[in-house]
């Protein structure tokens, strides 16, 4: 079934911590990033609860409990579950998003991985699986969430493979290659995130930001919101946060010192936001990265530096 898209997709902005080369998440339904959006990654998405309408590039069809769906850089996608008004659907999504630099960087550096690029060279249609690939894909993508390190990595690569090993078990979806336009829009979040990039070790009001995107600020805290799925402060935040977590694996710093580098006033407020954001303290994380590391191969290793 196919259905021409006269609305034009959300450009959704997509945050990786320092520690992982590829995204994984939960969210309910409704939730403000289900929505028609594109994004540059790559996406698998599983639906675990309820049933409705999916949208993928210029393709419509129902969907019920245990879709799985493989999108490509840009593919514009949404799913619509046949739920009442004011009723929450716990966890219906679930989901890994990784960079095509990062999925370049793999399929490179192993020539094992041919059908794994196929299937990537794919995506850029939109791709269902269905029997044993859909239902043992589910199950991979769960075991992800809870993994850590090395063991989540492998656990990716296994999912990539078995992905890619039945092409009968896979379908397109979309008619059409995705042409995305660089929109205005897109242009003033790549200017605000760049500005946070820069100054974030320094103060950063929401009204200077604002002004630099041309938008007043109230709306630009609202739109900034709906681009990146944080407030503005929860975003600047993230950031600081993550920094810190780069300089917590690389570097012996002590943890006071970073704290003020990455742009925070005093410690209790850092500790706080690290433990909002990575669920520990700085000095578990450090501890618990560094054993990490020396537990991964030298190649391995590399790959997990890719997003």
């Amino acid at each position: 079934m196919g259905m021409e898209r006269k609305l034009a997709p959300d450009h959704e902005v997509i945050v990786y911590r320092p520690s992982e080369s590829f995204r994984w998440n939960v969210h309910d339904y409704p939730h403000h990033l289900a929505k028609w959006h594109h994004h540059p990654e790559y996406e698998l998405h599983l639906i675990q609860a309820s049933s409705g309408t999916m949208m993928v590039g210029d393709h419509v069809e129902p969907f019920s409990e245990g879709c799985l769906v493989l999108t490509g850089p840009h593919v514009p996608h949404n799913w619509m579950s046949d739920v009442p008004p004011g009723v929450v659907v716990p966890n219906r999504d679930m989901l890994v998003q990784f960079t095509p630099q990062f999925a370049d960087r793999l399929c490179a550096s192993f020539v094992e991985f041919e059908e794994i690029s196929t299937l990537f060279d794919e995506a850029a249609y939109g791709l269902v699986f269905s029997g044993r690939t859909a239902r043992e894909g589910a199950v991979l993508l769960r075991q992800i969430g809870e993994a850590y390190g090395a063991s989540r990595l492998v656990l990716f690569l296994d999912l990539l493979t078995l992905l890619a090993a039945r092409p009968s078990e896979r379908r397109s979806l979309s008619r059409r290659l995705p042409t995305p336009a660089r929109s205005q829009l897109e242009e003033r979040i790549e200017t605000a995130l760049d500005y946070i990039r820069e100054n974030y070790v320094s103060e950063i009001r929401l009204a200077d930001v604002a002004a630099l995107c041309g938008m007043e600020p109230t709306a630009f805290s609202r739109w900034f919101k709906k681009q990146t799925g944080h407030t503005f402060a929860k975003f600047v935040n993230r950031t600081r946060v993550y920094s810190a977590c780069t300089r917590l694996m690389e570097t012996d710093q002590p943890i006071t010192d970073i704290c003020f580098e990455v742009g925070f006033n005093n410690i209790a407020n850092f500790n706080r936001q690290f433990a909002k954001f990575c669920e520990q303290t700085p000095s578990s994380y450090r501890r618990r990265t560094r054993m990490v590391a020396t537990t991964v191969p030298p190649l391995a290793g590399d790959l997990r530096a890719g997003a």
